[in-house]
């Protein structure tokens, strides 16, 4: 019975020893320079309430007047002005071909020739009866004159010369259609047939294209049906022409909506005078609408929705040596950008909103530390010049225009009486500034 009782007294003195180790080593020490109250000395306050609470730190910009063009960008298709397949109102075989594949014809040009010897017999036919009767009717008329004859000879003499014209007449137009003739200036394509083809009517012989102007068909949907007018402008990026920018101009507007897929009809009109553009061809079109020289932007960031409602975060006292203060404001927005959106109600040029850092800013009223990450250091806002940290307006250089030769003659697409959208200014020029972000130089059409 010895040896257990010492056995178990040992384990409880172990135990006790390994609990006391463990409360020793998981005491709180008191803090390095600071006297605990059993030392006989007062315990200052922590640490923390003896710190003042640092400004938070956010990043601002500046609301900056800009260019804003109010557009819209959609995917269409060139087309010639005038087109038009040549095929024979009756059947024959050719016996000439008076032009070449590619060959520039104009209006009235004689291009494919059937055979029209019967046709030309028959005409040769109609004259020569129409001489008779001619003869005929003067005889008449002259023997009339003397009574020899009565009226009513006379009368069927004139009838006789009226169906001798009308046979000629009806000859010559038999033989007319045996001429297949340019109906407009233009380019004839690649022919399908030869001479001493035979043709039914109705078969395809060629095409003729007027490209001195081109026009692009596109659709917009009908969101869009109160900003469209005649005569707005709409730019033009070529996928097979990659670099050059071409200028249509907005002529026609379809007044039906397309029930399936609820958009509207337009054809604008492009100067092709150079020969550039070919129908068929595939575009993108961005149709502006109009332009706003003095828009309020700010960066999109600086927005923050609430409840349908746009806020921003607006700074105070930005000019005074403290810290700058917030405040919450609702703005009205515009017009959108990449990176920007137009300020319509609640700030005015020269403010500065916060533009991240939105949630260390709880209430109005709050100092804040304007963060320049250029410089990786905290700056002031100043209120007479954009400090570092603050979004100056950039300089927007236009669009250059490639130099091209003069045009002479009229534009080909006709003059179109401007009805641009109110409160907005219609693009009259090839340079502009696109949106308000610097564009490279590109190369433009004329138009």
């Amino acid at each position: 019975m010895a040896p257990k009782v010492i056995y178990t007294l040992i384990a409880v003195a172990g135990i006790a020893a390994a609990s006391g180790a463990a409360w020793w080593y998981q005491k709180p020490k008191p803090a390095d320079g600071l006297v605990t109250a059993s030392s006989g000395a007062p315990a200052p306050a922590a640490l923390g309430a003896a710190t003042p609470a640092k400004p938070p730190s956010v990043e601002v910009a500046r609301v900056e007047l800009a260019q804003l063009t109010d557009d819209t960008r959609a995917v269409g298709s060139l087309r010639s002005r005038r087109g038009v397949v040549l095929r024979p109102e009756v059947g024959g075989r050719i016996t000439q071909l008076n032009f070449t594949d590619g060959q520039r014809v104009r209006k009235g040009q004689v291009l494919v020739q059937f055979d029209d010897q019967l046709q030309q017999a028959q005409v040769q036919q109609s004259r020569a009866e129409l001489s008779i009767a001619l003869a005929n009717q003067k005889r008449n008329q002259e023997l009339v004159a003397q009574n020899f004859i009565s009226q009513r000879s006379l009368d069927e003499s004139a009838a006789n010369l009226e169906v001798a014209q009308a046979k000629l007449a009806l000859a010559r137009a038999t033989a007319a259609r045996l001429k297949i003739v340019a109906p407009f200036d233009g380019i004839a394509g690649i022919r399908q047939v030869n001479v001493g083809d035979y043709l039914k009517d109705g078969a395809d012989i060629v095409n003729i294209e007027d490209i001195e102007a081109i026009f692009v068909d596109y659709r917009l949907p009908e969101r869009f049906q109160g900003k469209l007018r005649r005569g707005q402008t709409a730019m033009l990026d070529i996928d097979a022409l990659p670099g050059r920018q071409y200028m249509a101009q907005i002529q026609a507007i379809d007044p039906l909506i397309d029930v399936n897929g609820r958009s509207v009809g337009i054809r604008g009109c492009i100067d092709n005078r150079q020969s550039q553009l070919r129908p068929g061809m595939f575009a993108r079109v961005n149709t502006v609408f109009g332009v706003k020289g003095d828009a309020r932007v700010i960066p999109e960031e600086a927005i923050i929705p609430q409840g349908g409602k746009q806020f921003v975060i607006k700074l105070l006292n930005a000019a005074a040596s403290a810290a700058p203060t917030t405040q919450r404001v609702e703005v009205r927005v515009g017009l959108r950008s990449p990176g920007k959106v137009e300020i319509l109600e609640g700030l005015k040029p020269g403010d500065i909103v916060v533009t991240a850092g939105h949630q260390r800013v709880q209430r109005d009223g709050t100092a804040v530390t304007v963060v320049d990450l250029a410089a990786g250091r905290p700056a002031r806002a100043a209120a007479n010049g954009p400090s570092a940290g603050v979004v100056a307006p950039v300089a927007t250089p236009a669009l250059q225009t490639a130099a091209t030769p003069a045009l002479v003659g009229a534009h080909p697409c006709g003059a179109v009486i401007s009805q641009a959208a109110t409160g907005l200014v219609p693009v009259r020029s090839t340079s502009r500034t696109d949106r308000i972000a610097p564009a490279s130089t590109t190369e433009r059409n004329p138009a």
